[in-house]
């Protein structure tokens, strides 16, 4: 059967994150090993068993978004537009003539308007229902990274938020490749906008047991497959992808950045939290989405591991690799590059599908940084510390998320 669905690529990038806020930025810190963790500025967290996160610095949404649009969405939505923004700009979309109607945006966020919420909480509590402002509700929507980012951009296509804890994002660039390769859109912004440092997100987290506690020194805290690891980093930030179909692309001269090859999404259906014994779910994942593409495990020159800096995940996420790749596994380049941005929870799908996109254009990758002592459950090839030259044709990005989602997402070279 000859398969007729739509090719999908990729023409545009935009992200803000705790390295850089572009993608020319973040990506030239990532593959320099420099951490974007810090101590908390956004709240004092002086009480708090973990005082450090990867913040966005330095981002003025005013000056991206107007202040009277900035002021009217939670942070989250802010980066996520300014994401959004630059991916067109990027994409060379500016100034293009398009049908509005078959262009559309996906935005996925695990957790959502929490600064809102925390300060809409805080006032009804302190000083009465009378005193919620009128954009209190809208704000605090999920879905509103993506409705706004429809706005600025004038999309009229399908709009929605994609929520799947740490793998939104991605199920955002899969399920908008589906919807090109139907043939519904000719254009998607696809990614993810996440803004959890907040007192209640941090102190959540913690109650988990799940979040670093190396206060003192929080540049080296997030330290994946590390045998040392002892939780992960929360991270703030952005990133959006422009997806068009092939044919759309090629007619109006873009730049073709990638190709979306593949795609697929399992769940675990095992743990709220937990993964699968084996990184079973994760392991057919990274299977259905290499049938999906028509590629081989010999095919992929780099994998960016969804590894947070946890115990449990990275040893099925190393055993999944396994099953999947046999012995190709102990030389497949793998890096976490949460070592460095912490995790942008539903953000971080892709962001780093833009960090897997900039590896296989420049032949450069990125490193997994703090990794200084082996855990001998964690044995393969996970470029530790500093980044590697290696001409990659292939590459995939593995996101997971609490309720037992994954998702596997593959880029190739045009």
């Amino acid at each position: 059967m000859v398969d007729k669905r739509q090719r999908v690529v990729v023409t545009g990038l935009g992200a803000l994150s705790p390295v850089g806020n572009s993608v020319a930025e973040s990506w030239a810190a990532l593959v320099a090993g420099q951490s974007g963790v810090a101590t908390i500025t956004r709240f004092d967290p002086t009480d708090y068993e973990t005082r450090f996160a990867g913040e966005v610095k330095g981002f003025d949404p005013d000056a991206i978004l107007g202040k009277k649009e900035s002021r009217r969405m939670d942070r989250h939505a802010q980066l996520g537009v300014a994401a959004a923004l630059e991916a067109r700009g990027n994409a060379g979309l500016a100034d293009v003539e398009l049908d509005v109607c078959r262009v559309g945006v996906l935005m996925g966020s695990g957790m959502g308007a929490m600064e809102t919420l925390e300060q809409g909480a805080e006032t009804l509590l302190t000083k009465g229902p009378g005193r919620i402002g009128p954009f209190f509700a809208p704000m605090s929507l999920p879905n509103m990274a993506a409705g706004m980012a429809a706005i600025f951009l004038g999309a009229k296509g399908p709009c929605f938020g994609t929520v799947s804890a740490c793998a939104s994002s991605a199920h955002a660039i899969g399920e908008s490749v589906e919807m090109i390769r139907r043939g519904v859109v000719d254009v998607m912004y696809a990614g993810g906008a996440e803004a959890p440092v907040t007192r209640l997100s941090v102190a959540g987290f913690g109650a988990m047991g799940a979040l670093s506690k190396r206060n003192d020194a929080p540049e080296r805290a997030s330290r994946p497959f590390d045998a040392d690891r002892d939780g992960f980093v929360l991270g703030e930030g952005a990133a959006v992808l422009v997806l068009e179909r092939l044919e759309h692309a090629e007619k109006r001269g873009a730049t073709i950045l990638a190709e979306v090859a593949g795609y697929a999404a399992t769940d675990d259906a095992n743990h709220m939290v937990q993964p699968a014994p084996d990184g079973e779910g994760v392991g057919r994942a990274m299977r259905l989405a290499l049938a999906d593409a028509g590629l081989t495990p010999g095919d992929i020159g780099y994998l960016n591991a969804h590894a947070t800096s946890t115990r449990i995940g990275e040893k099925y996420e190393t055993q999944a690799i396994k099953s999947v790749f046999g012995e190709r596994a102990y030389q497949l380049p793998i890096s976490s590059t949460k070592s460095m941005t912490g995790h942008l929870l539903g953000a971080a799908g892709s962001l780093e599908a833009t960090f897997c996109i900039n590896a296989l254009r420049s032949g450069c990758l990125p490193p997994t940084i703090n990794y200084e002592t082996i855990d001998p459950e964690c044995d393969l090839n996970y470029i530790p510390n500093t980044a590697r030259e290696a001409k990659v044709r292939a590459v995939m990005n593995n996101s997971l998320g609490f309720g037992g989602h994954n998702v596997s997402v593959i880029f190739t070279a045009t």
